[in-house]
């Protein structure tokens, strides 16, 4: 299993609509608003044969109302 992160920034007055659409595609495992140069960040979790890049171009940049991203992929959790 990976983890990896998204920060995502929104065009302006979208940051509940961009939230509302990831969280009704069920994907993140958490969702959360930020301040900052981005709106959002989102966790994600995602088996390891799946392509990061491709799973954010896919799911993550289509979404309207998405101005920006950047990804942060972890490597090992510390708990």
């Amino acid at each position: 299993m990976k983890t990896f992160f998204v920060q995502i920034k929104c065009e302006i007055g979208k940051t509940y609509e961009v939230s509302d659409n990831l969280l009704s595609m069920n994907l993140a495992s958490e969702i959360y608003s930020t301040a900052g140069r981005f709106d959002i960040m989102a966790k994600f979790h995602v088996d390891n044969d799946i392509d990061i890049g491709l799973f954010v171009n896919e799911f993550l940049l289509n979404l309207k109302g998405v101005k920006d991203s950047e990804t942060i992929i972890a490597f090992k959790a510390f708990l």
